[in-house]
């Protein structure tokens, strides 16, 4: 299963926290992203390429 690297971002754009996320595809990983409802934007990527930019859904 590919592994992707999950960057929440600050209000300034820049990375405030990292993660690794396990997921099928890249359809999977922006799913499980999005269903966490975050109040930042973030940036999905595997290796070096991005594979989405989310933006902050929550309060």
């Amino acid at each position: 299963m590919p592994s992707y690297r999950h960057y929440r971002l600050d209000g300034a754009g820049n990375i405030s926290e990292a993660e690794w996320i396990e997921a099928a595809d890249d359809d999977d990983v922006v799913r499980q992203v999005r269903e966490r409802k975050l109040p930042v934007g973030s940036e999905i990527w595997d290796r070096n390429r991005r594979v989405a930019k989310i933006e902050a859904q929550g309060k």
